[in-house]
């Protein structure tokens, strides 16, 4: 059920997508400590920062940990990104009639242990490929029913170029509609790609680190 990478521009994210650490928020002052506001509704730190020390802990166990850690550097940044895809993509469904209820959610968890061998390989799959956590794989799963309900609802392949292209447009409508804004810290939300993009302003940096402390 789950593949290396997703087709879609979904950044890490989908990044799709992806994950983040420890930082005081700056931004703008209509949002305080808010990472990103997506439909009026803030992404806040706390978010963020609770999902990367769940990554980071997760990475501290494999027997891989040096090499995961150091593939996933932008972890924060790409926690933002996915953080806010996630709400992007419940507004394209929303709006296209789509819903994912728990039983196919666990259903598809199901069969994806299955075909990798598991729920551990799963666990181990999903964190070396895509930086989930194991508490966040119901929602990557979520999401990626989501993304393939919406496609059936819209009559498109997603194996296709136009089939991505069609449902990177229903993403862009939705994006628009929500207004989204990010901490420049983490760069800007760019609606036509569905991802975040470099700050414009040169002397803001992006930042991926430092990372939060693990426990003793």
């Amino acid at each position: 059920m789950f593949r290396r990478r997703t087709s879609l521009p979904l950044s890490a994210a989908a990044a799709v997508l992806v994950a983040a650490p420890l930082l005081t928020a700056c931004g703008s002052d209509a949002h305080p400590g808010a990472a990103a506001v997506v439909g009026g509704e803030r992404i806040t730190m706390e978010q963020v920062q609770s999902q990367v020390r769940a990554v980071r802990a997760a990475q501290g166990e494999s027997d891989r940990s040096a090499e995961l850690i150091q593939n996933t550097e932008q972890l924060t940044r790409g926690t933002v990104g996915s953080l806010v895809f996630g709400r992007v993509l419940e507004r394209a469904a929303e709006d296209a009639g789509v819903t994912v209820n728990r039983g196919e959610v666990q259903r598809a968890r199901e069969e994806a242990e299955r075909n990798v061998g598991g729920p551990e390989q799963l666990e181990a799959m999903m964190l070396q490929q895509r930086a989930v956590a194991p508490d966040e794989i119901d929602q990557a799963v979520r999401s990626q029913l989501l993304v393939q309900k919406l496609a059936g609802k819209l009559g498109v392949n997603l194996r296709t170029p136009q089939g991505q292209q069609e449902i990177t447009q229903a993403l862009t409508k939705a994006s628009e509609k929500l207004d989204v804004t990010v901490n420049p810290r983490f760069g800007a939300w760019d609606d036509k790609q569905i991802t975040l993009t470099d700050a414009e302003e040169p002397w803001i940096r992006n930042v991926s680190s430092p990372e939060p402390q693990q426990p003793a």
